[in-house]
């Protein structure tokens, strides 16, 4: 069986992996150092955590769910005790983009992230639909990248990505640097941006008197109709008038280079301020 020491086990990512490991095919060690998660891994999930030597010995793979700041910290404290082999499963590309990592050849470097449920869906349950993370009862695509290691490593890396990110749909294999091209860059510096953009111009047109309901309720159902519309859900056209604004206003929203903030001294910055 093989053997899997999950550490920051009782944090907000690591909770969610504890409970999706459950029941799987691994031997999960989980490895906790603040009491209120122990706690509630105990009340919550009937798991008791290990101390982290013991975790350690023999363990096949660890799994660092801990926060992008500490990763190499905590990578390079551990690395002493793992035996050549060992895969070092990170959640993010940040960390090991930046070379937080410790140097040694003879370990596997995994990469997992998920995509999170997307806005087009066949979700009918309530519960699925109101799971916007995902990894608990809402379908999910996710990307995953070898590192380091033989390619023969990938299979059980992407095993353990598809529990502990489950229900999973697609799987996607990218590098460590086209996942920092999809985060930070695509979901967070362009996505999250423009949608807090859109947030602040629907506060303005509020403020300028139109109700909030009817403002919310307008800016998201016109968000449905023309993404489906933009990332070709449906066939369909634009009106002459939209295409109209969309021709106007990009230049006055969007600067000419924008898209400079996907060149990889940017993708490096980037990663640099959250790590």
């Amino acid at each position: 069986m093989t053997v899997i020491a999950l550490f920051g086990a009782g944090g907000k990512m690591g909770y969610r992996l504890a409970s999706n490991l459950k029941g799987s095919r691994f031997d999960v060690r989980h490895i906790e150092v603040s009491d209120a998660g122990r706690t509630r891994l105990k009340n919550d999930l009937g798991i008791d955590c290990v101390p982290q030597d013991q975790s350690l010995d023999g363990a096949d793979v660890v799994v660092l769910a801990v926060p992008d700041t500490i990763i190499g910290k905590v990578a390079h404290a551990i690395s002493p005790s793992l035996k050549a082999g060992t895969m070092v499963v990170a959640l993010d590309a940040a960390a090991p983009f930046a070379g937080h990592l410790p140097e040694r050849a003879d370990l596997i470097y995994f990469v997992t992230h998920p995509c999170h449920p997307p806005i087009f869906n066949d979700e009918t349950d309530m519960e699925a639909k109101t799971d916007y993370f995902g990894g608990v009862a809402a379908k999910q695509h996710i990307v995953s990248s070898l590192m380091q290691g033989p390619d023969s490593a990938y299979a059980l890396g992407e095993e353990i990505a598809k529990v502990i990110w489950a229900p999973v749909m697609r799987s996607h294999r990218v590098t460590v640097e086209q996942m920092a091209l999809l985060e930070p860059g695509l979901s967070e510096t362009v996505c999250a941006t423009l949608l807090v953009v859109m947030k602040d111009a629907m506060d303005d047109v509020i403020a300028r008197g139109v109700p909030k309901d009817a403002a919310r309720d307008f800016l998201l159902g016109h968000m449905n109709v023309l993404a489906s519309v933009i990332f070709e859900e449906r066939p369909g056209l634009f009106s002459d008038a939209c295409n109209k604004a969309i021709e106007f206003g990009k230049p006055v929203l969007m600067k000419d280079d924008w898209k400079r903030v996907f060149e990889p001294q940017e993708i490096a910055a980037s990663i640099q301020r959250i790590t």
